[in-house]
């Protein structure tokens, strides 16, 4: 017998924010690793993870993923209390830190998690250095969206 696992939209990809386009301008993108405990793959394998109310921060030197959400599994170890919206350190070199503590702290940047997804067994993070959208940036670009639809009907016709 076979052990299927239920479908998936792809065998790399767990999580995706999906406002993150759609509230900033994407600068740069950085993949960072991430220090994580057992319960929290286990729960990234079964797609049970979420990034769309998360957030990086930098603290002394140190990148944090703020705000996301494993949802603990139901056969979890009985011994360990897991918190599902704790703070989970990223693993970034000292240059990337740097750089992104510049940008953040001199230019008005905010660092925004993009998506979530696996690299040869591992967990990593996709953090872009993002501006925000106003209002009327946000029409525009969905003007431009309808535009491209439009077009795309016309040149089936």
């Amino acid at each position: 017998m076979t052990n299927k696992k239920a479908k998936k939209p792809s065998a790399n990809v767990i999580a995706v924010n999906r406002k993150a386009r759609h509230d900033y301008f994407i600068e740069d993108t950085f993949e960072a690793g991430m220090a994580l405990e057992g319960w929290e793959v286990k729960s990234m394998r079964e797609g049970r993870a979420q990034i769309t109310e998360s957030y990086v921060t930098l603290r002394k030197g140190e990148a944090w993923l703020v705000g996301a959400h494993f949802a603990p599994l139901k056969t979890v170890s009985t011994h360990i209390k897991a918190d599902p919206i704790r703070s989970r350190k990223l693993l970034l070199h000292r240059r990337e830190l740097d750089r992104l503590t510049g940008a953040v702290e001199r230019k008005g940047y905010a660092l925004i998690p993009l998506n979530l997804h696996w690299h040869k067994g591992r967990a990593k993070l996709d953090v872009g250095l993002a501006k925000g959208k106003k209002q009327h940036d946000k029409r525009a670009d969905q003007k431009d969206r309808d535009w491209q639809r439009q077009k795309a009907r016309i040149l089936k016709k």
